[in-house]
Formats: structure tokens, sequence, C-alpha cells
């Protein structure tokens, strides 16, 4: 119900884990696909060996379960890279997401270089210091793109700069979960 895991009872045990450490911050997160086997053999391609084309195949789908949402007046917010990942893949997959979407992304963040998501394990990303900071105030209500929801994470860092500045609702929107 929260976070769009396909298993549970309406809500899975990260998001009552979210609820008692930081409630409140996120409204929901809507995933278009489970991330499974051809899920992952898809990001191999789009994401790590930029093959941004690949994204085509995807989009009737994601924008139908994005028009079912029916959000009303938000701002779309993209995930930064740093500026060395950017540099590796090529493009900001945030971005390609929220363009496909044909939305202009806003840019309120601002990322630190660190360690790969990807290569960290569950406690890692948990763990994890907030590697982001808020550059420009959202004062309206605001989703935040990204390609993949695992922990919630790289989204409940952002939505809590959000919520500190005075943002009134932050919902997401990822292609997997």
């Amino acid at each position: 119900m929260k976070c769009g895991r396909p298993d549970g009872d309406g809500i899975c045990p990260d998001c009552r884990q979210w609820q008692v450490t930081n409630p409140g911050l996120l409204e929901w997160n809507r995933s278009v696909f489970s991330y499974e086997e051809a899920a992952r053999d898809f990001v191999a391609r789009w994401k790590y060996r930029g093959d941004y084309a690949l994204l085509e195949a995807l989009i009737p789908e994601v924008q139908r379960i994005f028009k079912r949402e029916q959000l009303g007046e938000v701002s779309f917010l993209a995930v930064p890279l740093s500026i060395e990942r950017e540099k590796e893949r090529g493009f900001n997959q945030s971005e390609a997401i929220i363009h496909h979407l044909g939305l202009k992304p806003i840019h309120a963040f601002k990322r630190v270089h660190s360690g790969k998501q990807a290569k960290k394990g569950r406690q890692g990303r948990l763990r994890g210091i907030n590697p982001f900071s808020l550059v420009t105030e959202v004062d309206g209500p605001c989703v935040i793109v990204d390609d993949i929801y695992t922990t919630g994470r790289t989204i409940r860092h952002m939505a809590a700069l959000l919520k500190q500045s005075g943002c009134p609702a932050v919902y997401s929107f990822t292609l997997f979960r």
C-alpha cells in the first residue's frame, strides 16, 4: 500500500519500520514493474551499459500506470547523480524517466559522490549518510522519480530534506520495486 511491494498484508515490514523511525516522510511509492531477473538485465543494459533507447520499450506501461495516479499539480524531482557518476553513465536515469513522461524535471538537490548503491548490501544502504543537499525549496506537493525502489532509503533521504523545508507531501514513482 505504501511502497508498492507486491507481497505483504497491506503494509510491508520495511514500511512498518519506516513508520517507527521516520514517520510521515513519504505518502507512497508507485512502481510499474517488479525487480526480477528480466528487470535486472534491463537495468544493467540501460543504466550501466548506456543503452538509453532501451527505455522506449517500457514507456507505454510506465505512462499508463503514471496516469492512473491522477496526481494533480505536483513538481517532479530528479534524483541527482554525482558529477562522476553522470560522466560514467552518460545520462541521469531519473531525468530520462521524467522526460519520457513528457514532463520537466526539477533539480532541487545536489549529491556528493559516494559508493554505488548497487554495491551496498541492505544494511549498508539503510545506515548510509544522506548524500543529498537541498538547493531549491519545493513548497508544493512533489514526486521523486527514480529507477529502482530497493529499501526506500534514497527516497527518504530526499523526502526528509523536503519535509524539513516545508514541503507538504512527498510521493515517489519508480520503474521497479
